[in-house]
């Protein structure tokens, strides 16, 4: 049997499904429920949070691997990934798109020079910082 992380798009299909059935659930019947009920600020400032947590992480697991024990720091890293990911999702729920909005964006750059695909966003007027 598949674990979930051999079918990413299976365990990701199962996540939106979930913070979907969330978003009509009582505040105090989850976490993410709760997250739901205080509002897009409230989630916003989460993704915040932990997108600090991941960077601090990050410079952790670097540390850690050069001084050859990257293990623990390591699966701190990733956690956090999971975190702030999971976040963003939350994000997407809360305007009504899922994680298949943001592969399809994926699938559309993969291939495109990171550069070319920036600067096409410029010409079609989405700023550089988007």
């Amino acid at each position: 049997m598949a674990r979930p992380s051999d079918r990413p798009n299976d365990i990701l299909t199962a996540l939106d499904s979930v913070l979907k059935e969330r978003l009509s659930a009582p505040a105090h019947s989850s976490y993410i429920a709760s997250l739901y009920a205080a509002g897009l600020n409230k989630i916003l400032e989460k993704v915040g949070e932990e997108a600090t947590e991941l960077i601090l992480a990050a410079r952790d697991a670097q540390d850690a691997r050069r001084q050859g024990d990257a293990a623990v720091a390591d699966r701190a890293l990733v956690g956090e990934v999971a975190d702030l990911w999971l976040h963003t999702l939350v994000v997407l729920t809360s305007q009504g798109l899922d994680s298949g909005h943001v592969l399809g964006c994926l699938e559309e750059r993969f291939g495109l020079s990171g550069l070319a695909e920036k600067a096409s966003r410029q010409i079609a007027g989405k700023g550089p910082g988007t």
